[in-house]
């Protein structure tokens, strides 16, 4: 045996995936390459779609125990983008749009307003606030007379007067244009607890959007920083919905890119909604999935995709390989996909299958442009939910679009259910544990992705795929021993702390 076949080690991906099996993430393994420079020269800007670029290629899944607000503003602001869930009624998703892009602060805090003549009988009604918003109307969407701070009416011997008596009358505020720096300097210059933030409510005055307080800022500047924030050519947040018919109604409120989402997108009713949307709305890009094929990705791009949603049964909560007998591995389906839509310059979405750092290393060597995740952010501050406990752990909801609940609430229209007689669940209701803010683990998660290019070799996205697709870097498939030793093993107990 020559020399150089003893270096001809591991083998190309074309070779890997073109045997039949489907693998996912945790069944191959790159090997590593030759590093010629430091961890910090690691560049993970991408694109989400021909058109729209991120600084981190993080995607928030539609889902309604994931994306919403709040999930959508942290994501923006560390580079990534989330993608609001249309298991809603239009109107409430536009307003979900407009409140992510109202402002530039990584987060959303629950408004509650009374009017003059209210009173507060109770602490409840301040819930997690430190405050209650006094407004003409008592609604967001009239002007503001007045806050209350919890404190204040803690101390009051008399809880049934009315608001108006005791109220702090005008309020200052501030822009809600600021940006969490201007913000944070503004409340330490003076000395105040919090600020609300207001914009110009489509000339009608002013309406109060989010605020801001000092824990806050406590908060957030203990938080690494990652990456410049996506906005928009309106200096806005970049934020992504997934409907259909309400399209118009969400494009108003300044969309930034359209999903069609569905379990399997290559289906005749998604093809024509591809053609009229890029004929209604050239100038807006679509993504269209969810497909596992290099036919069915062909198919869509034909009709005109910027990119590609990649994923079917992969998902924690997901059912549809057990329900249905259709899918495929994570790792196959997202190389086959991301080979075809390569050639057409059209990224992909690599959606659903993400338990760690290594995966997401993985999805985007073996093509992928983004990682949509779900279960990955449930559980964090920013998942809408609240926290409750179970066997003395801190958890939220996470279920499954596909699940019977959420059908209940519209989803099943994505399984092409909603004509449908009986409805059958592709997914599950479950929990997850509480991981904190989104603004903390991201950026680590990302370092730990960085360290991981760097071990392939690759110090770009774009870098990792010439390599994959040059047979410069190589793969392996694991056995099952393989893999129980590529983790922690051997140990009578252990912590397991990633930052």
């Amino acid at each position: 045996m020559d020399g150089a076949s003893l270096l001809d080690d591991g083998f190309p991906a074309a070779r890997l995936f073109d045997q039949g099996f489907s693998y996912t993430y945790d069944d191959v393994i790159f090997l590593p390459h030759y590093i010629d420079f430091p961890t910090d020269a690691v560049s993970l800007s991408t694109k989400l779609s021909r058109r729209v670029a991120l600084a981190t290629p993080c995607v928030a899944s539609p889902m309604d125990t994931v994306t919403e607000s709040s999930m959508a503003a942290a994501m923006a602001s560390l580079g990534a983008i989330g993608i609001i869930h249309s298991n809603t009624t239009p109107s409430h998703q536009a307003s979900l749009i407009r409140l992510a892009k109202s402002h530039k602060i990584p987060f959303n805090h629950d408004l509650i307003f009374k009017s003059p003549s209210d009173s507060i009988l109770s602490a409840e009604e301040f819930s997690s606030a430190p405050c209650i918003f006094v407004t003409e109307s008592g609604t967001q969407n009239s002007k503001l007379l007045g806050t209350v701070a919890k404190p204040d009416w803690e101390k009051l011997a008399e809880k049934e007067i009315r608001v108006s008596e005791y109220m702090t009358k005008s309020p200052v505020s501030l822009p809600a244009g600021y940006s969490f720096e201007d913000v944070a300097g503004y409340l330490a210059k003076n000395k105040l607890q919090f600020v609300p933030l207001v914009r110009d409510n489509d000339g009608e005055g002013e309406e109060i959007v989010n605020f801001v307080t000092a824990d806050d800022v406590e908060r957030i500047q203990g938080f690494p920083k990652l990456a410049l924030p996506s906005v928009g050519s309106d200096g806005e947040f970049l934020v992504s919905l997934v409907d259909k018919e309400r399209l118009e109604h969400l494009v108003k409120a300044g969309v930034n890119v359209v999903v069609l989402d569905s379990s399997q997108g290559n289906s005749i009713y998604q093809i024509e909604m591809i053609k009229y949307i890029k004929t209604t709305y050239p100038e807006l890009d679509l993504i269209g999935g969810n497909v596992v094929t290099a036919y069915q990705a062909q198919n869509l791009i034909q009709a005109g995709v910027d990119g590609l949603r990649v994923g079917m049964g992969s998902g924690s909560i997901c059912t549809t390989q057990e329900v249905c007998a259709v899918g495929r591995g994570q790792a196959t389906a997202v190389y086959k996909v991301a080979s075809i839509a390569a050639q057409s310059g059209v990224p992909v979405v690599a959606d659903g299958g993400i338990s760690n750092s290594g995966h997401i290393v993985k999805a985007l060597t073996l093509g992928a442009s983004t990682v949509m995740m779900g279960s990955f952010l449930a559980g964090s501050h920013e998942a809408p939910g609240t926290y409750e406990f179970q066997g003395g752990r801190r958890v939220k909801k996470y279920r499954g679009m596909g699940s019977l609940e959420a059908m209940m609430k519209g989803s099943d229209a994505r399984y092409l259910g909603d004509k449908a007689k009986l409805k059958i669940a592709q997914g599950v209701v479950g929990s997850v544990a509480d991981k904190g803010s989104v603004l903390k683990f991201i950026p680590y998660t990302m370092q730990a992705v960085k360290q991981g290019f760097q071990d392939l070799g690759a110090s770009s996205l774009q870098s990792a795929h010439d390599l994959l697709r040059s047979d410069v870097l190589r793969l392996e498939v694991r056995t099952g021993a393989a893999q129980v030793e590529g983790g922690v093993h051997g140990l009578v107990s252990y912590e397991k702390k990633s930052f």
